[in-house]
């Protein structure tokens, strides 16, 4: 059971990687996301996930440095954008993300979305970045079965995460028996739907019996799905709510009701149609 919000699971290369953590998509740099940051870090978490799309590195990079806290201490993950897809772009972007941070290194890396054609050569510099020790973990993220099947094919290092959209209306039963198959460990963007699914009867019903919100429900089902979860916010409240999920935990009739709820209804772009 994962009953600390600092607990860690060990990725497929031996890192530890929190299994709760802030989203900071659409937090605006500066202040916005700085205090997001800092409270968040007061309130106990350990890991940040922010992405070269965001626009928000080089804050999220002082949120850290400013926080009192060692660099080991947060676990932070950046993505690299599409547009910089390809071995020689991908070296450069990567610098350009490490350079917004400030960090010597980046704790995770991801290819943001597979695409169509360039993925393999963008892997080849992940792997790169990785041997010369400026990547302690590289992942993908938003790949599919078929994706990852390519990739594996043509990879030397194994991909440590793979991020998607994953809440209780997109389980994704396939792809994470696919990663779980192959040691690839699976993380939730957009975990709560985007609040579409606050007044669902079912969790509606299971957070009465624990005294907990919709979105705790949510967040404590993804955990016990063995999913890392990254909720974004940039309210206080909000972000201290979702980090109390760390005192009670779903049992399996819980878990299979809430999974019941899959319609393969997503928030985000598919994969498969997202080509460039």
């Amino acid at each position: 059971m994962v009953n600390r919000i600092d607990q860690t699971v060990t990725l497929n290369n031996g890192v530890e990687m929190p299994w709760f953590g802030l989203g900071v998509y659409k937090a605006k740099a500066g202040s916005e996301v700085e205090n997001a940051i800092r409270d968040a870090i007061e309130i106990g978490y350990r890991h940040v996930d922010t992405a070269a799309l965001y626009e928000n590195e080089e804050s999220v990079g002082e949120a850290i440095r400013s926080s009192g806290l060692s660099r080991e201490d947060i676990f932070v993950t950046t993505k690299l954008w599409n547009t910089d897809q390809g071995y020689e772009s991908t070296l450069q972007a990567f610098e350009t993300s490490r350079k917004k941070l400030k960090f010597d290194y980046i704790d995770l890396y991801l290819i943001h979305w597979p695409g169509k054609d360039k993925f393999v050569d963008t892997w080849k510099a992940f792997e790169k970045l990785y041997r010369d020790g400026y990547i302690r973990a590289i992942g993908v993220s938003n790949f599919q079965v078929h994706h990852l099947e390519t990739l594996l094919k043509h990879a030397e290092i194994r991909p440590t995460v793979n991020q998607v959209e994953y809440h209780p209306r997109l389980t994704q039963e396939p792809l994470k028996a696919f990663c779980e198959s192959q040691q690839i460990q699976l993380e939730a963007w957009a975990p709560l739907m985007r609040g579409r699914l606050l007044d669902n009867d079912v969790i509606l019903d299971i957070a009465k019996k624990y005294g907990k919100t919709p979105s705790q429900v949510i967040l404590r089902w993804d955990l016990d799905t063995k999913v890392i979860t990254i909720p974004k916010s940039v309210h206080r409240a909000r972000i201290e709510e979702n980090a109390d999920i760390f005192d009670f935990q779903l049992n399996a009739e819980e878990i299979s009701r809430i999974g019941q709820l899959n319609q393969n209804e997503r928030t985000g772009p598919d994969p498969d149609e997202m080509v460039f």
